[in-house]
C-alpha cells in the first residue's frame, strides 16, 4: 500500500483500512504487544521512503494505517476484556452459590488466582457508596491487600458489596475463632486478613463501611458456606445495631440458635418483655436502658454514659425494669432471661414491629 501512495500519492483505501483493523484483532489475539507492532509499521514506513524526505501523502497515509491497526487491535482487546469478565463473573457467581462440581471449580479457582487450600474463608464489605469492579474505592482496597495470603486472596465486586475469598489456615496465619481468634483466616504481615480488609475498606470508602467474615469451611465448596455466613453476619449487624467496622460469624452463633423457632422466640420476648409496655413512654425507653446495660457489660456507670443519663436516672430505671417484669437485671438467673428476651426483641424488631 505504501508503494503505491508513493507512486501515485492517493489515499488508503476504506478496504485496505479494513484490513488493518482485521489484523490488528489477529495481533491481539494472538497476544503481541501492542507497541513492537507500531514499531513495525513506523519500520515499514521508513523502508517505503527509501531515505527520501516523506511527501505528505506518504505519511498521512502512514499515520491512517497506523490509527486503523491500534484500532483495531484495541476493539479485540476490549472483547477479550469482556470475554474474561464474563467467565469471572461466572465462577464467581458458581463459586459463592456453590454450583457445578467441586472439583471442576477447583480447576476454574486456579485460573482466577485462588490456589488449592484445605478450606476457604469469605469477607464481605458494605459501605454507603457501593462497590464496583474496578473503582477507585476497590483499587485502594486491592493496595491494602497487596502481600496477603501469598497474593492469594480472590477480590471481587458482587451486589454492591465487596467480596474477599481467603484460602485459610495457610502458615503463620491465625486459627479458631471468638472474639479473640482470627476465625480460620490467613495473616499478612503481622495483621490478620479479616481486620486488614476492614481497614482497606475504611480506606476505600471511608467511616461508616462494615466487613463481615465467615468462618472457614473445607474445599473449594467451602466457600458457599462462608459466604452465607458472611452474608448473614451482615444482615445481623444491621439489625442488632452492631458498629463494627468488623463482625464475626464464629461470634455471633447464638443468634442462629435464638431465630430457628420464630414463634418461640416471639412467646418469649413478650412473656418477659411484653409488661414494659406499661411503662412510661411505653416499652421502647426501658428496652433501650436493658440493651445498653448488657452491651455495657453490665456496667451502670458505662450504660448511663451511653444513654447520656445519670447513674441514679438508670439506677431507677432497672428498678422500673424488675417491678414491671418480675426479673431483676441484677440478678444472675434473671440477668440471662432478659438478656436473652432483649436480644430476641431487637431481632424481631419489637417493639415497631407487633408480634403475633
Amino acid at each position: 500500500m505504501l508503494r503505491e501512495v508513493t507512486a501515485t500519492g492517493r489515499h488508503p483505501a476504506p478496504e485496505e483500512l479494513d484490513a488493518r483493523r482485521d489484523l490488528g484483532e489477529r495481533a491481539a489475539e494472538a497476544g503481541y504487544a501492542l507497541p513492537g507492532l507500531v514499531g513495525a509499521h513506523l519500520a515499514a514506513t521508513r523502508a517505503a521512503l527509501d531515505g527520501r524526505t516523506a511527501p505528505d501523502p506518504l505519511m498521512t497515509a502512514a499515520e491512517q494505517a497506523v490509527d486503523a491497526f491500534a484500532e483495531g487491535y484495541e476493539r479485540a482487546r476490549r472483547q477479550a476484556v469482556r470475554q474474561e469478565e464474563a467467565a469471572r463473573r461466572e465462577f464467581l457467581d458458581d463459586l459463592l452459590l456453590g454450583r457445578g462440581d467441586p472439583g471442576r471449580l477447583a480447576g476454574r479457582a486456579e485460573a482466577f488466582g485462588l490456589r488449592p487450600a484445605p478450606a476457604y474463608a469469605v469477607a464481605v464489605a458494605r459501605a454507603a457508596t457501593p462497590f464496583v469492579d474496578g473503582s477507585p474505592g476497590m483499587r485502594r482496597v486491592e493496595r491494602v491487600l497487596e502481600g496477603a495470603a501469598e497474593g492469594a486472596v480472590l477480590l471481587a465486586a458482587k451486589e454492591g458489596r465487596l467480596v474477599c475469598v481467603v484460602p485459610a489456615g495457610t502458615p503463620g496465619g491465625g486459627s479458631g475463632g471468638g472474639s479473640g481468634g482470627v476465625s480460620g483466616g490467613v495473616s499478612g504481615g503481622g495483621e490478620e486478613l479479616p481486620a486488614r480488609f476492614a481497614r482497606g475498606v475504611r480506606a476505600g470508602s471511608g467511616p461508616g463501611g462494615l466487613v463481615a467474615a465467615g468462618r472457614p469451611h473445607p474445599g473449594v465448596g467451602g466457600v458457599a458456606a462462608s459466604y452465607e455466613e458472611a452474608l448473614g453476619a451482615l444482615d445481623l449487624a444491621d439489625r442488632l445495631g452492631f458498629e463494627g467496622p468488623l463482625v464475626r460469624a464464629a461470634d455471633l452463633l447464638v443468634f442462629p440458635v435464638l431465630t430457628r423457632d420464630r414463634a418461640a422466640l416471639a412467646d418469649l420476648v413478650l412473656s418477659v418483655l411484653g409488661p414494659l409496655r406499661a411503662g412510661r413512654g411505653g416499652a421502647g425507653p426501658l428496652l433501650e436502658t436493658l440493651t445498653a446495660y448488657f452491651d455495657a457489660g453490665c456496667v451502670s456507670a458505662e450504660a448511663a454514659r451511653r444513654l447520656d443519663l445519670s447513674v441514679r436516672a438508670l439506677t431507677y430505671r432497672l428498678e422500673r425494669i424488675h417491678s414491671l417484669t418480675a426479673h431483676d437485671p441484677g440478678d444472675p438467673v434473671h440477668r440471662y432471661t432478659l438478656q436473652t428476651a432483649t436480644l430476641g426483641a431487637r431481632l424481631l424488631n419489637w417493639p415497631a414491629e407487633p408480634l403475633p
